[in-house]
């Protein structure tokens, strides 16, 4: 389902949501006796969207009570108008207040992430090219956000520093030189493990290029500027377009012929899809 992320993981992330949001329990519906207290409920869609978290949030109140009962109506990555009835739940009262917002929480956050992942992968649908994500996540979320991602359409950059080569500038300062950089590093690594050099113009590009590096991210270039080094580059390296890709911009970035563009806002500044949590009577 959620690919690095297993499920004992993922149980465990939700025992510290859980503990956070209410450290000595839920002082107010622990407190109160409820006439029934078995219940059931459904979730609302309040926007258009494409979904995402519905095994979330299923993993979140089984967590709380096994007894629970969620039956989704949707799936992740089907797309949801207004008014729709995504799941109903059914079970103790209290264990399903204490875990509506944790629930929504998760599911409003990662259906806006995928319904941004997919304007984005539709707005290029037609050209030979990948949109990523980037590493401007949410602590503790990452692995979630970047799941997200790939419902709406997308794909993943590197989950993290620990598994992918990027050489960026603050690097090449410290190391004195590109050539330095990239000769360190190729000494140290795995054959297996690809090198990634971050520029900012075409002289670096070209240097880049003469390092046999495997990937290049073409940072903050305009349109033409982009052109220009597909052109120098004739394919011997991926090229990813980097800076400034919003989703007006994106289809013309994409004419220029690179590889890849990442996206820091398909998760950094996304708006939560609006779900609600309804009580039958």
């Amino acid at each position: 389902m959620l690919g690095p992320m297993n499920e004992h993981q993922l149980v465990e992330k939700i025992i510290e949501w859980l503990e956070e949001d209410m450290p000595f329990g839920d002082i107010t519906s622990q407190n109160i006796t409820f006439s029934d207290h078995k219940v059931k409920a459904t979730f609302i869609a309040k926007e258009n969207g494409i979904i995402c978290g519905m095994d979330v949030m299923k993993l979140v109140f089984h967590t709380l009570d096994n007894s629970i009962v969620f039956k989704p109506s949707v799936k992740d990555g089907d797309f949801i108008q207004s008014g729709l009835t995504l799941g109903t739940l059914s079970g103790p009262l209290d264990k399903i207040l204490m875990g509506e917002r944790l629930a929504l929480n998760l599911c409003q956050r990662l259906s806006g992430i995928s319904t941004m992942s997919h304007l984005y992968a539709q707005a290029v649908k037609h050209f030979p090219i990948r949109i990523v994500d980037t590493r401007k996540t949410t602590p503790g979320l990452r692995l979630l956000e970047k799941y997200a991602v790939r419902v709406g359409g997308c794909y993943n950059h590197r989950y993290g520093l620990s598994d992918a080569v990027m050489i960026k500038d603050n690097h090449i300062a410290a190391a004195g030189s590109m050539q330095n950089a990239v000769t360190q590093i190729r000494s140290r690594i795995p054959h297996t493990t690809k090198i990634e050099v971050e520029v900012e113009n075409l002289d670096a590009l070209k240097e880049a290029l003469d390092l046999d590096v495997d990937i290049i991210m073409l940072d903050n270039m305009t349109n033409d500027m982009l052109l220009a080094a597909v052109a120098i580059n004739q394919g011997r390296a991926l090229l990813e377009a980097s800076g400034n890709m919003t989703i007006d911009r994106i289809v013309d970035v994409a004419k220029t012929g690179v590889n890849i563009i990442s996206v820091g806002a398909l998760t950094h500044s996304v708006q939560a899809l609006d779900i609600s949590l309804k009580f039958l009577s």
